[in-house]
């Protein structure tokens, strides 16, 4: 049977853990090829050798995924990517902008200076550069596909999640103006808010919440993949799983 996104070429961020891993997984068995972004190099090949496994292939076959060790926060580097892929590839079909960085849960005024800039960097810049360098790649694609992750906490008010809050929020901003421009184009852009994930960065925001009360990765990766197939439709949305 041949798979949703059979012979597309998917980027994922944050592809080392969590729910960035999920997609990355789901998405191969649906036949896409996965660039999976990490900053490192063993979550990295912990997710190809998942992949290899699910699909069942040998040591010696070739992988449907390319492994791209990058630290978000060097800027400059994120600038790469485009004509990295641009070389390899010829093209990009689908961003899974998944990446993420907590920051310091603590009264505004408190907030290191250093952690500031990393979260602000990670959440928000990072994508800013990410979109940059892909936007061209994404457009040679018959049916581009890019989707970003925010939270519930861009939204109401959350004390002592100023960092973390501030960044979403600033990212949703971004990618509905983004997805205004692309209106008469064949790039599909849209957040998904995925609610309570059982997930690392989760685990650090409520230490005393049974894991087993949330929702694991895998449970979210249908939405990922519906928003990312070349029949979607859907344009400009904030897409909020419960």
């Amino acid at each position: 049977m041949i798979g949703k996104l059979q012979g597309r070429i998917a980027l994922i961020t944050g592809a080392s853990r969590g729910i960035g891993a999920a997609v990355a997984k789901r998405f191969a068995l649906e036949g896409a090829h996965i660039v999976a972004v990490a900053r490192t190099r063993g979550g990295l090949e912990n997710t190809d050798d998942q992949i290899r496994a699910e699909l069942g292939l040998t040591a010696n076959a070739p992988s449907p995924v390319t492994l791209l060790e990058l630290d978000l926060t060097e800027l400059d580097s994120v600038d790469q990517i485009g004509p990295t892929l641009a070389r390899r590839f010829g093209r990009l079909d689908i961003v899974v902008g998944n990446a993420g960085a907590l920051g310091e849960l603590s009264p505004m005024p408190h907030i290191e200076a250093a952690d500031w800039k990393n979260v602000i960097d990670v959440n928000l810049n990072a994508n800013w550069r990410l979109i940059r360098t892909t936007e061209p790649l994404l457009r040679r694609s018959d049916s581009g596909r890019a989707v970003y992750v925010t939270s519930g906490a861009a939204h109401g008010k959350r004390p002592f999640w100023g960092g973390y809050a501030v960044s979403k929020a600033a990212l949703e901003m971004m990618i509905t103006c983004w997805a205004a421009e692309n209106e008469s184009t064949n790039i599909k852009i849209n957040l998904i808010d995925p609610g309570a994930t059982r997930t690392a960065m989760r685990k650090i925001a409520y230490p005393g919440e049974d894991p087993k009360s949330v929702k694991p990765p895998e449970d979210v990766t249908d939405t990922f993949l519906d928003l990312c197939s070349p029949e979607c439709s859907r344009h400009g949305d904030r897409v909020q799983i419960y």
